[in-house]
């Protein structure tokens, strides 16, 4: 993994003045925090060591406001004293680049890409650039860039109705030797006259990335950013998952009692690698009553279990704790939802788990009151099934199925420190 990291924070945000007033564009707020602390969250967690913020405009702002670290990364400055346009900036910063190869980012975009398969493929490649690509539905705001095999052949100029298509991304591995190599001018567009320039000499690696993106250059995404990120900034560490309807298809009228009768909802297994890597402890909490009223018995039900347990382990996801209620639903039991039982005993098994920290994710009533009494942030899986009037009660955002949560579009797939 690459240890070093340009960040281009010398934006004037000039088609965000009217929003943000007189400040760096990368300094913006975005849901009570500067749009830069949550590109510096991505490079903490990804191994980065070392950032050089390349300044111009209001550089006293940034450097006020990060001074020389941020969360362990050692943070440089380089000052433009006039505008050396993406090109030149990204040359000066590269002066205080220590090793060999360096990534480059813009200070206005997240885009969620593996940077370490990244920097992977950009050193097995011996490439001079390699760069995130991300694929959008219309090219037109950005220009399109032409892949071939994993080789970048050309990159096309933005046209209006220019359809779907891969877009760079902003994201790039560098190659210091090489790039210095090339006689570059002090003062150049890093995309006009460099990319599109070199395109063709086959020098340059792209890699397709789906994960979250937004550039926030223009008023329409920095609003967009502002609700997507208020969700990123949950403090959710652990997550309560209910079973039928959830995980598995639910047997309207019955129950699941045998392994056979066992179906994964679309893309709910799937789903489960995902939520493992956002949360730390993940929990599944569900009333079986069926066994309180004889229909099957507790050994049948720990089989469907082990078959779930199983699965999930099969696909890379994990389940720290299964907690279950067979007492009757007119039992008044302290353990059956939406009683809080369960989630009590889940704080006494793992002492470290805090429900005020926690995302109960549900599709009936019963579970949002267990998730809303217990003091955790709700998530309402309607199956697309009409909402019930009353969830609106206990519930923070509704979605269609659990698998909807892990889209690449979904901020609740990133965990923001």
């Amino acid at each position: 993994m690459i240890q070093e990291a340009v960040i281009l924070a010398g934006g004037f945000g000039t088609r965000l003045k009217h929003v943000i007033g007189d400040v760096p564009k990368p300094m913006a707020p975005v849901a009570g925090k500067p749009f830069l602390t949550y590109l510096l969250d991505n490079l903490k967690d990804a191994g980065v060591k070392k950032v050089v913020l390349a300044t111009g405009y209001r550089h006293e702002v940034i450097a006020g406001y990060f001074n020389n670290s941020y969360r362990g990364i050692e943070i440089c400055y380089s000052v433009e004293s006039q505008p050396l346009f993406t090109g030149g900036a990204i040359l000066k910063a590269a002066e205080q680049i220590a090793g060999r190869h360096f990534l480059v980012f813009n200070g206005d975009t997240l885009f969620n890409a593996d940077l370490e398969k990244l920097c992977s493929r950009h050193l097995s490649a011996n490439a001079m650039l390699t760069i995130a690509l991300r694929h959008v539905d219309d090219t037109s705001r950005y220009g399109a860039v032409k892949l071939n095999d994993t080789c970048i052949a050309a990159f096309l100029e933005k046209v209006a109705s220019a359809g779907s298509g891969l877009i760079n991304g902003g994201i790039y591995a560098v190659d210091k030797q090489q790039l210095m190599q090339q006689n570059l001018p002090q003062k150049f567009s890093f995309e006009k006259d460099f990319l599109q320039v070199y395109a063709s000499r086959g020098l340059f690696q792209g890699i397709p990335c789906d994960d979250y993106f937004i550039d926030i250059g223009v008023p329409e995404d920095y609003h967009r950013a502002q609700k997507d990120f208020i969700r990123l900034t949950w403090p959710d560490r652990y997550l309560f998952l209910d079973r039928d309807g959830v995980l598995n298809r639910q047997i309207v009228g019955d129950y699941v009692r045998t392994t056979a009768q066992w179906e994964w909802l679309p893309g709910a297994l799937e789903a489960m690698p995902v939520l493992a890597k956002r949360f730390e402890r993940i929990f599944v909490v569900t009333n079986q009553q069926g066994v309180g009223k004889g229909l099957f018995s507790k050994q049948q039900l720990d089989e469907v279990h082990s078959k779930m347990l199983s699965d999930i382990s099969a696909a890379g996801g994990r389940i720290d704790g299964l907690y279950i209620c067979t007492d009757l639903a007119d039992s008044n039991s302290p353990m059956r939802k939406p009683a809080i039982g369960m989630a009590l005993s889940a704080v006494s098994d793992y002492p470290e788990v805090e429900l005020a920290n926690s995302m109960m994710i549900g599709d009936s009533l019963t579970d949002l009151q267990f998730g809303y009494s217990a003091g955790m942030r709700c998530v309402y899986v309607t199956n697309g099934k009409p909402i019930p009037e009353e969830a609106n009660n206990y519930t923070d955002l509704f979605c269609e199925s659990l698998v909807q949560l892990t889209k690449p579009e979904s901020p609740l797939v990133y965990s923001v420190k």
